[in-house]
């Protein structure tokens, strides 16, 4: 047989079998196949297996959610749960999360809070008045709230203002008042225990201070009357100096004058028992006039011509025993000499003889001699010329 005979048979008998019963599919056409349905049943398995299904509870509010997310970050986000780091949540945000979990979510409020007259604020996450004091640790039995303990708090936060009930004691009348109050001011709590203060009693706080806590305020009942009486204002004395007077003489330029004041006093009587009395007020009604002295610095002369010569000393002891300061019992005449006023102011004095030194009366004396003679003396010249 030839080569090409046997090369159709072998063509004729293969178109022959394609034409008859068809065999199944080949290992080589079923591996694809296998591989497709292995991986969507493997997709299946792994996307069941990372959805995850849990509780959210944001501010009490729960909810249920699926996810994908592998922390409380990823869910928050996907959520779209904006927290802040005044927020809690629980359990914290780089937590895992399984099937079944429960994740929540405090938003934080700002409370401005005033207790008992101190400011503070503090970060909450309380949803009420009431939570929220419990949560800062404030005792709310018997204080006073400015808002109700069930008011809301929204996430703005809240002003909130509270007064602790305190525990005081009044002292008055003999007794002893035990109070239990949340009053702002000591005049509100007297009010509370029906305590009337008179216009003269006193306390030792004021009426406007806060209420402390076992603080003991005692009142004295006060009675009684006031007096004003008059009283002088002495007048000051100043001394200047006068080079146109001589040594040893003072001269009153300007007269003294006493001054006026008016003093009120109170007269008390405090818990039934008089007390001293006591200056509440003073005004004066007439200043006082200060005295001005002028005081010589002239010296004065030793020598008049015609007299040094005299015995002075004689003349002196004579007149007056040798007294500068002497006045005879009529008043009338004056120092060493005993010069009456009219003379000695003639001799060019000030005032009368007696007041000024005993070195400017003989001086004078000398003068007058020169004037008179020994006349002046009637009883006693002669001494002179002793």
């Amino acid at each position: 047989m030839s080569r090409s005979a046997g090369s159709a048979r072998r063509r004729t008998s293969a178109r022959a079998g394609r034409g008859g019963s068809r065999p199944g599919p080949s290992l080589r056409s079923l591996v694809p196949q296998a591989l497709v349905v292995a991986v969507l049943v493997g997709g299946t398995t792994a996307f069941v297996a990372y959805d995850k299904t849990v509780k959210l509870v944001v501010d009490g509010e729960e909810r249920t959610v699926h996810t994908f997310a592998s922390d409380v970050s990823g869910l928050l986000d996907r959520q779209d749960v904006k927290v802040g780091e005044h927020d809690i949540v629980a359990p914290g945000r780089k937590a895992g999360i399984e099937d079944g979990d429960r994740i929540a979510v405090r938003y934080g409020r700002l409370l401005t809070l005033t207790v008992d007259g101190r400011p503070q604020q503090v970060w909450v996450t309380a949803k009420s008045v009431a939570e929220a004091l419990e949560q800062v640790g404030v005792r709310a039995d018997g204080a006073y709230l400015s808002v109700s303990r069930d008011l809301p708090i929204g996430r703005q936060g809240l002003n909130l203002d509270v007064r602790t009930e305190r525990a005081i004691t009044f002292l008055v009348d003999g007794k002893t008042i035990p109070l239990r109050t949340n009053a702002a001011t000591v005049q509100a709590a007297l009010d509370q225990a029906g305590i009337a203060i008179g216009p003269q009693d006193r306390m030792d706080v004021p009426t406007d201070a806060y209420p402390q806590q076992g603080q003991t305020i005692s009142i004295l009942r006060v009675t009684g009357t006031t007096v004003t009486k008059d009283e002088k204002i002495p007048f000051k004395t100043t001394k200047q100096d006068d080079p146109t007077q001589f040594k040893g003489t003072e001269e009153v330029a300007t007269k003294g004058v006493v001054g006026l004041r008016q003093i009120t006093y109170s007269y008390e009587t405090v818990n039934g028992v008089k007390q001293e009395p006591r200056k509440i007020s003073e005004k004066v009604i007439k200043e006082p006039v200060t005295q001005i002295v002028k005081v010589g610095t002239k010296e004065m002369p030793n020598s008049v011509a015609g007299a040094d010569q005299l015995n002075w000393n004689a003349l002196a002891q004579c007149e007056s025993g040798g007294r500068a300061n002497v006045v005879d019992g009529s008043g009338t005449y004056h120092g060493l000499y005993q010069f009456d006023a009219q003379t000695w102011q003639s001799m060019g004095g000030t005032g009368v003889a007696s007041q000024a030194p005993a070195s400017e009366q003989t001086y004078r004396a000398k003068l007058m001699y020169v004037q008179r003679g020994a006349s002046p003396w009637p009883l006693c010249g002669s001494r002179l010329f002793s």
